[in-house]
């Protein structure tokens, strides 16, 4: 674990690169550090997700944003994506707020271009927690592991 998943309306499929999200997102995961200057998620773990909901309802369907006017473009219904980072306990609320603020920033320079002709809501939480079960299978970790700091044998 760190598992970022993403829910997004499926409407901006046609709009955005999701996998170039996905990438940012764990490039800006993977530069995350820790009050002691630490990485805070293991390379290995680090996984984000990105599922688009095929069927949705936004708010008042778009008719706010059409009456609003504007310069929007906006063909429709509104967007919305929904960042939800799970990690394991044991960071402070400093690396807390310095991941978030990393992600959502990364996240808003990805849909700049959509923000200025389309209405988009966006919503990032962090969760953490202690697992009531907890299983682990992969052969991804070893590929990490400094093979200086291996003892040898």
């Amino acid at each position: 674990m760190p598992h970022l998943v993403i829910l997004y309306t499926g409407n901006l499929d046609a709009e955005t690169d999701m996998t170039a999200l996905c990438r940012s997102l764990a490039d800006t995961m993977l530069a995350a550090h820790d009050d002691a200057g630490k990485p805070v998620f293991p390379p290995g773990g680090t996984r984000v997700l990105a599922y688009p909901a095929p069927h949705f309802a936004v708010s008042d369907g778009g008719a706010a944003g059409r009456a609003a006017g504007g310069d929007f473009r906006d063909p429709g219904d509104y967007a919305f994506v929904y960042l939800n980072l799970r990690m394991a306990h044991g960071r402070t609320p400093a690396t807390h707020k310095r991941v978030g603020d990393a992600l959502l920033m990364a996240t808003k320079a990805h849909f700049q271009p959509l923000f200025v002709r389309r209405h988009i809501g966006v919503t990032l939480q962090i969760d953490e927690g202690h697992e009531v079960f907890d299983a682990k299978h992969s052969n991804l970790h070893p590929l990490f592991k400094n093979p200086a700091s291996e003892p040898h044998v």
